[in-house]
């Protein structure tokens, strides 16, 4: 089932590989929804705030092991194209030994930190408590998401994002019938809705990792750690750790985003932790089309092939920006309703908060569907590094203004709401700057090694 992407049309192949991951981050996000849809229709405001919270904190968490698998899945593509198999497997074992160690510590500090994270996030004496209670069950999760990203970046970076998508999908319907189950049936509240969601993980995660295992020959080389050259563990870091850098970077900023909306109260803790996910489920797509493009374009950069990298660039900046258009009408037109999913119909507070940020964001999704294309195109051209740059310029935008608009009386929340479009637009113009001064060099596969 892997696909070789160097060969074929380029838009149609491109949009073959990009759907199955699109449908896989949609069932991904069930995850979340149906954790928040169904705490805030059942459990109240409080509650509802809680999730919404700790979904912040776990996704900031859980960047990291993202990052390091999407830098590692970048090389992994890379190799791919370039039909280098020894190479292929000797950076499989020095990835999974870098981002299982990272994970074991990742899962320490978490735990040990769980007290701390209240005054970092400024969580209200209401919200702390059943926060508290999501948190210390949710944490027990972080192991199966590196087993499922981890062996999803291989699967997809060799060109098969079905199989992905087939473990998500099993594993997000059971959450959604789990989150049911326990909340309702067993009435464990918000334990339950986090017990459900790490019950459901590991079935993806340890799924798919017995499915690659199996079928994959190059992923049976992990067990060979005694095998792995430093050159190739330094190549690998370098891939991945700056990919995580630009991961923990971006939620980073998003988390001391959220830290300032939790200083304006229940009520706007309440619209932010519905809003987002409306926000986030809207695009996710053109986020996933991005990762797609990556792999798209890491593959053909293996290859050398320039002038399906071309093509390939020129088609995913249109496919992405007609989305995001549509996309945007969409949110902005049916913003209330879309929000009386979430939250019941007397609160009224939290329902227009939440629209209103909807509207503000909406109408820029263009913005971020272009970051999401240069985060790939950097990743997949052997320069990371660019993508962390852009990153910066985003969230250091977006956390300078929120906290500086929203000190003003007459603004207050809102420039929390401005500040989020600034920032991408700003990284935008950066990144495509660079491309347009650097076209030549980024192009000349002077990075490639291992040949």
């Amino acid at each position: 089932m892997n696909k070789d992407l160097t060969q074929g049309p380029v838009m149609r192949s491109m949009l073959l590989f990009a759907v199955p991951m699109i449908l896989g981050n949609l069932l991904q996000q069930c995850y979340n929804i149906a954790d928040t849809l169904i705490v805030g229709q059942c459990l109240g405001k409080n509650a509802l705030a809680a999730v919404g919270s700790s979904f912040t904190l776990m996704t900031f968490l859980t960047s990291i092991l993202l990052g390091l698998c999407m830098g590692s899945g970048a090389l992994f593509s890379i190799r791919f194209g370039q039909r280098d198999e020894a190479g292929l497997q000797e950076s499989v074992r020095a990835s999974f030994m870098l981002i299982a160690g990272a994970t074991l510590l990742l899962t320490g500090i978490a735990f040990a930190c769980l007290d701390p994270i209240r005054t970092l996030l400024r969580v209200p004496k209401e919200v702390w408590g059943p926060m508290r209670e999501y948190l210390r069950v949710i944490f027990f999760g972080i192991a199966a998401t590196f087993f499922y990203n981890f062996f999803a970046s291989f699967l997809r970076a060799v060109g098969n994002a079905v199989v992905p998508l087939v473990f998500l999908a099993v594993s997000a319907v059971l959450n959604i019938v789990l989150d049911l189950w326990f909340i309702l049936g067993l009435e464990r509240g918000v334990a339950g809705a986090a017990e459900a969601t790490v019950l459901a993980q590991y079935v993806s995660g340890i799924g798919i990792a017995v499915y690659a295992l199996r079928r994959s020959p190059q992923l049976r080389a992990i067990h060979g750690f005694g095998r792995v050259r430093w050159r190739c563990v330094r190549e690998i870091a370098g891939y991945s750790i700056l990919t995580c850098v630009q991961q923990s970077v971006m939620n980073l900023g998003i988390l001391m985003v959220q830290g300032l909306v939790n200083s304006f109260g229940a009520t706007v803790m309440a619209a932010f932790a519905a809003a987002v996910k409306i926000d986030a489920f809207a695009y996710m797509p053109v986020q996933d089309f991005g990762n797609a493009f990556s792999t798209f374009i890491a593959q053909n950069y293996g290859a050398k092939k320039e002038e399906r990298i071309r093509a390939g660039l020129k088609g995913a900046v249109l496919v992405s920006m007609l989305f995001c258009v549509a996309v945007s009408i969409l949110v902005c037109a049916f913003a209330r309703p879309l929000m009386g999913l979430f939250v019941e119909a007397g609160e009224e507070a939290i329902i227009w908060e939440g629209v209103r940020y909807l509207r503000i964001e909406g109408v820029f999704y263009c913005g971020i569907g272009c970051l999401f294309l240069l985060y790939g195109l950097y990743r997949a051209l052997a320069r990371p590094g660019m993508s962390v740059v852009l990153t910066v310029i985003s969230l250091g935008t977006r956390v300078v203004l929120a906290y500086v608009l929203s000190a003003v009386p007459f603004i207050g929340v809102v420039g929390i709401w401005w500040s989020i479009p600034i920032g991408w637009f700003l990284a935008d113009v950066t990144g495509i700057v660079y491309y347009i001064c650097r076209r030549k060099r980024l192009l000349s596969w002077e990075s490639l090694t291992g040949n």
